[in-house]
């Protein structure tokens, strides 16, 4: 079993289980008070990757199907970091999306927007020695999803990290600076801290832009700790 005690989640990070603002939350959450569960050798573990989980063009979504997706192309790169700041090399970052009009590819999206058929939406790496990893894919569009009254998603990019334990197990999504979209988002405003919620924002960064290419954004994912990034 790994020689390591993770230390306990400060509050305030990520979202309570019950969100009333979040409708489905209602029918989601625990009914009974959580139990502590021991760090013990479940906890500690996790499933181990490799390459061979790889797919043609895990890493670059405009090039899955047989033409040219349409929408504004970006790269989205980071590191992904524990608690400590140390870099996480060989884990798993997978992620999905909607496409630029803000429809996914999946027979349960039925949004009146089009579908691409050439954007399937989803990708996977493991980072690098350095902790990195890096996508290239195309802007998602918002969407409407009938929590409230004229509810609208801002534009947004899931992301599942394993990390080294499954205590450092993260399910969460990415979110563009300057969306008006984000003050009126229930799911974004579940949680409480807003530097907390500033830590979902990704940055745009000239130096990973491709010139008449692709705009750049980076979005760092820490794993537990004060600076962790929040579940989304």
């Amino acid at each position: 079993m790994p020689n390591i005690i993770y230390r306990k989640e400060p509050a305030g990070v990520h979202p309570p289980l019950d969100s009333p603002a979040y409708g489905s939350t209602v029918l989601r959450h625990p009914k009974q008070p959580l139990l502590a569960v021991p760090q013990a050798a479940t906890e500690l573990s996790a499933p181990r990757f490799d390459e061979t989980l790889y797919y043609p063009h895990h890493d670059d979504l405009t090039k899955q199907c047989a033409g040219e997706p349409l929408g504004e192309r970006i790269i989205v790169t980071g590191r992904v970091l524990d608690e400590n700041g140390d870099a996480l090399p060989n884990t798993l970052v997978e992620l999905w999306q909607c496409n630029s009009a803000g429809r996914y590819h999946h027979d349960v999206d039925q949004h009146d927007a089009p579908l691409d058929p050439n954007f399937k939406g989803g990708g996977r790496v493991l980072t690098n020695e350095k902790g990195e990893y890096r996508y290239t894919t195309i802007k998602p569009g918002s969407y409407p999803w009938r929590n409230h009254p004229n509810a609208w998603r801002p534009a947004h990019i899931h992301f599942s990290i394993f990390g080294k334990s499954m205590l450092q197990r993260l399910i969460t999504q990415m979110y563009f600076p300057g969306d008006p979209l984000l003050g009126y988002d229930p799911i974004f405003n579940t949680i409480p801290s807003e530097k907390a919620r500033e830590r979902l924002i990704s940055r745009f960064d000239l130096s990973v832009t491709v010139p008449e290419f692709a705009l750049g954004y980076r979005f760092d994912i820490v794993l537990r700790g004060s600076e962790a990034t929040p579940a989304n």
